[in-house]
């Protein structure tokens, strides 16, 4: 599942996500959803979430 749409996203969910540092590389990082930042439903990036580990990323990849 992506992760453009906020209703999708809740705290504690598994997610991997694209650090700001690593935007050109898109490597990915997985954490737990401490904090969902972005306001709007949608985001066409991915929608920004602090990690429980304090890292703030956009979600490309929501595990189940």
């Amino acid at each position: 599942m992506q992760g453009t749409l906020r209703s999708q996203i809740h705290i504690g969910a598994k997610v991997s996500v694209v650090l700001k540092e690593d935007q050109g590389s898109g490597a990915l990082t997985q954490g737990v959803v401490a904090r969902i930042l972005t306001n709007s439903a949608r985001h066409p990036h991915g929608i920004k979430v602090r990690l429980e580990d304090g890292q703030v990323g956009r979600v490309k990849v929501i595990h189940d």
